[in-house]
């Protein structure tokens, strides 16, 4: 811009100069070699001014492209920011998409919930309305029973009925003084046999040599002696044509291993695993394989049972208390460690009702693992929402129910599936775990607890 207004200025003073020089020549002609050489010096002058306005506008072009390529660089800048908030907004837009199909299945599964809600209202309402037809047709039936009753003469006893049931009362009192002295005897010897029982462990504890930490000990032991506990004298027999137990399955000719419909006496029917072993039926009451099930249930759960009958399940603490209250029967427990050692231990045993929280006490008959249960005591079963006095926090702190004596944490059945094993002591005890009585603890693979009669003719 300087040099623009310099020439601005410079121009009209040559242009002036030369027309003073015209002027004069109209007043004396000078002489032609000064004329020559003034014109040289306008055109040197001219060209000075020429460069300098050449140069200026170099400089100016220079500052231009400058400026050019900065603001080039601040719209590369923006076209890229640009770029990115295309990108992050069709990000939201699929996102957005995503959330409303998200919304639409939600509506549909809603939709779905409300249909089955209403179908379980009507089913409710139909049941609901069954029940008070059931229960006018009890109320007609006890009022026929009451008038059957009232009408109903009195039928005069003959003497000889009266003598009969005095004589029935006396044996039944002779009975009665019988078991009473007959459980006097078992008790004393229990005590022999806890005794016995403890001489055998110490010579256990200073022979026995110490297992590996994964593998039980198979050494195989010989039968006790131990009388069974003869407290039920039912036999089993059939009811409206549904067998007791497996065994009456078995004797009826089912010799395969499946899952069967029983009824035990005063029982509703249910179904059970029947496992035949050389030519033996047995009762599954418990079977873990591989930790789909879970076992760390209510006490309601483990009252009535979970799980699935051709995998892992607990069939329930009152079905297994209606089948064995019919008779005397055998408890069997057959375990698998880490290396695919097969083990077993069998009791003779007695399981209490509701009523005594089913209340378990064990004899031991034989087996090849050594004896973690305690024997000749009562095992009280508990879980972490029903508490037995005195094992408040063996069910908190170890999960699944089990038959708990005042140690936690020694043998438990039905605790957590540690695959492949627990590593930690802790671990081990909460999990499915098996503490003999030399103080080994043991993480299991599989288990599986059966019962079978003991005067079965097959057994």
């Amino acid at each position: 811009m300087y040099t623009i207004k310099l020439f601005l200025f410079i121009a009209p003073l040559v242009i002036s100069s030369r027309t003073d020089q015209n002027n004069s020549s109209f007043d004396s002609i000078p002489p032609e070699p000064k004329s020559r050489f003034a014109m040289l010096d306008d055109v040197k002058i001219l060209a000075n001014g020429l460069l300098q306005l050449g140069h200026g506008l170099k400089d100016f072009v220079h500052k231009t492209k400058g400026q050019i390529n900065d603001i080039f660089q601040k719209l590369s800048i923006f076209d890229q920011s640009f770029y990115d908030l295309s990108l992050q907004a069709n990000e939201i837009k699929e996102e957005e998409k995503e959330l409303r199909r998200t919304t639409s299945k939600l509506q549909v599964k809603n939709e779905e919930v409300k249909n089955m809600s209403l179908e379980l209202n009507s089913k409710l309402e139909s049941l609901l309305e069954e029940k008070i037809l059931l229960q006018e047709k009890v109320r007609y039936l006890e009022e026929q029973l009451t008038n059957l009753i009232q009408n109903q003469p009195e039928i005069q006893q003959h003497p000889e009925v009266t003598s009969l049931k005095t004589f029935v009362e006396q044996q039944d009192n002779s009975i009665k003084d019988l078991l009473q002295t007959v459980e006097e005897q078992y008790k004393q010897l229990n005590q022999q046999h806890s005794q016995i029982k403890e001489i055998e462990n110490q010579l256990r504890r200073t022979d026995i040599q110490e297992p590996t930490e994964n593998s039980l000990p198979s050494k195989p032991r010989a039968p006790r002696t131990t009388p069974f506990l003869q407290l039920n004298e039912t036999k089993n027999v059939e009811h409206d044509g549904i067998p007791a137990d497996c065994t009456t399955i078995y004797n009826r000719g089912e010799h395969t291993s499946g899952i069967y419909t029983i009824r035990p006496s005063n029982s509703q029917v249910f179904n059970v695993y029947c496992d035949v072993k050389s030519g033996s039926p047995w009762t599954v009451i418990q079977h873990r394989i591989d930790g789909s099930q879970n076992f760390n249930e209510t006490w309601e759960n483990y009252k009535y049972g979970f799980g699935r009958l051709d995998g892992e399940f607990w069939l329930g603490l009152e079905k297994i208390y209606s089948i064995v209250k019919q008779s005397n029967y055998i408890l069997r427990i057959e375990l698998e460690d880490w290396k695919d050692n097969k083990h077993y231990i069998e009791y003779s045993f007695h399981l209490g009702n509701h009523e005594t929280n089913y209340t378990l006490h064990l004899t031991e008959i034989t087996g090849n693992v050594p004896n973690a249960l305690p024997e000749h005591k009562y095992l009280v079963f508990s879980t972490w929402d029903h508490k037995a006095k005195e094992h408040f926090n063996c069910p908190e702190s170890y999960s699944g129910g089990w038959w708990w004596h005042n140690v936690c944490g020694e043998n438990n059945l039905n605790g957590k599936y540690n695959k492949p094993r627990a590593k930690s002591k802790p671990e081990r005890r909460r999990g499915i775990c098996w503490k003999s009585q030399n103080g080994r603890l043991y993480s299991i693979k599989s288990t599986k607890m059966l019962v079978h009669p003991t005067d079965s003719e097959s057994f």
